[in-house]
């Protein structure tokens, strides 16, 4: 993916749109990206373009928006990283292409989408976007709610990735891809920016944990919110890896880390990179 600092810098949450139509060239290319949108847990995430009017589909927090997606993933261990995993790769993907997508896991009639995508009783939607043009101008509705969850800042270094132990802040890396690897991740979007995630470097592996946020952002309906969230700044780190040149693996090696107790290990990457200065 062409420029990917560049896309996960400038990409924001579009929640008003200019209301035409994607051109039927960008919706050829969104239909063809979404057929097979792979994710490191080999756990398959289907996608469906879904017509608002045709499925009388809408957000209150959505204006002009031409057209929506949705996925649905089957219930189980790492199907919410997954999914925002997957999901996350669309969302950059659209991006690359001027279409604009948020993350909609709440404001919205969720029984209306799961009708329109066939949900089956062991899958779940945790998620959905509308796809289409930004506005030229966000709605007032809009740029209160980008107020609201202060959706520009994010949690500096020292607050998110470690050495060793939780204890220890981690030092810039000395290898520049994956010191912009973990900038991708800083930068990722999260549930209402709560940026849940947690990275620890041990014996030349990177260790990403969910820091819980109690149980407010999970339900047996679309999961848990917040490792949805780990599986985008996955994402982020992996594709951001790739970008440098390198060839990350993701295992689920629990490195036996003694952690706060509100983290939770998710997922381990592996990669040829040097260590810090």
């Amino acid at each position: 993916m062409a420029n990917l600092m560049r896309l996960i810098e400038t990409r924001k949450s579009v929640r008003t749109y200019s209301g035409e139509p994607l051109t039927p060239a960008d919706r050829e290319k969104i239909g063809e990206f979404i057929k097979d949108v792979p994710n490191p847990f080999g756990i398959p995430v289907t996608f469906s373009l879904l017509d608002p009017a045709a499925h009388k589909l809408s957000s209150p927090v959505l204006s002009g928006e031409p057209l929506y997606v949705a996925a649905r993933v089957k219930k189980g261990p790492m199907a919410d990283a997954a999914f925002g995993y997957s999901f996350e790769r669309l969302v950059l993907f659209a991006w690359s292409l001027g279409i604009g997508t948020v993350w909609i896991g709440g404001t919205m009639k969720r029984a209306d989408f799961e009708n329109a995508l066939g949900l089956a009783p062991d899958e779940m939607m945790p998620c959905m976007s509308p796809l289409g043009y930004p506005a030229r101008r966000r709605s007032v509705k809009e740029v209160m709610m980008r107020k609201g969850v202060r959706a520009d800042d994010r949690k500096p270094w020292a607050e998110l990735f470690f050495e060793n132990d939780p204890q220890t802040p981690l030092a810039k890396p000395a290898d520049p891809a994956a010191a912009a690897a973990l900038e991708m991740v800083r930068l990722a979007p999260s549930a209402v920016n709560k940026q849940p995630w947690r990275v620890i470097r041990k014996d030349g592996a990177w260790h990403f944990y969910e820091k819980k946020d109690g149980d407010r952002y999970e339900s047996d309906a679309v999961g848990d919110l917040q490792k949805v969230d780990l599986g985008i700044a996955l994402c982020h780190f992996v594709l951001g890896l790739e970008d440098g040149g390198k060839t990350p693996a993701v295992t689920l090696a629990d490195p036996g880390v003694a952690t706060p107790a509100d983290w939770r290990y998710i997922a381990t990457v592996t990669a040829n990179i040097v260590e810090s200065l």
